[in-house]
Parts: C-alpha cells; structure tokens; sequence
C-alpha cells in the first residue's frame, strides 16, 4: 500500500470512528477480510485521480476497487463520515481555526421552503 494515500495523522483520526470487522466463522471462514487501511487507500487512490473504481490498481493500493467501494458503502450507512466530520469540525473549533464567516449551503443537501406568507 503506497503510505501517501492514508498518512499516519489521517489514519489515527478515521480508524477510531470505524465499525468492527465482522467475526469469521469457525467452520468455513472464507478469505480474509482486507485491512481498513488499504480499503481506505483505495478510496483516497480514487479521489485523488478521479479513476473508475475497478480501474484501481490492487497492487498499488492494497486491495481491489470493488473492495474499497463495498467498504466506503458500508461505512456511510455505518455513519463513520458524519462522525468524522463532527470530529474535525470540534477540533478545528480548538483550535479556533473555524471561520464561518464565509460559507456555502449545498442547495441538493437542504431542502428549500416555499414562502406562502406572499411577502
């Protein structure tokens, strides 16, 4: 796994918010289950380039496309990046590096009311 895609700082802030990995049967265990660190690799490797997911290189990165996908979709529903975002947000608060003087509302996130009052 190539270090860059997932520095030591980055890794000690993600790895605390994730969800167990599931416990592997006794009888027929089925392959191991790849690190959370390479699945994250993969998907900062596809942030970073901007390529499709099975175009990730599994000897670069650590694990297949497809496996950094399933994971990212299992952290979401997980809530691991609400997590993470509340985390950098209060320390960043701190820190007193929070300015939100000058910020933006992604209109797709927040639904928009109609005014009915004809004001």
């Amino acid at each position: 796994m190539r270090a860059d895609l997932v520095p030591d700082d980055l890794w000690e802030r993600v790895a605390p918010l994730l969800p167990p990995a599931p416990e592997r049967r006794r009888r027929y265990p089925g392959r191991l289950c790849v690190p959370d660190r390479a699945a994250l690799a993969g998907v900062m490797y596809v942030l970073r380039t901007g390529v499709a997911w099975r175009d990730v290189p599994a000897e670069t990165v650590g694990c297949s496309g497809v496996t950094a996908w399933r994971r990212l979709r299992d952290w979401t529903e997980a809530g691991v990046w609400s997590r993470l975002h509340a985390a950098l947000l209060t320390e960043l608060r701190r820190a007193d590096l929070l300015d939100l003087d000058h910020c933006a509302v992604d209109g797709s996130h927040v639904r928009a009311l109609k005014d009915i009052s004809g004001g």
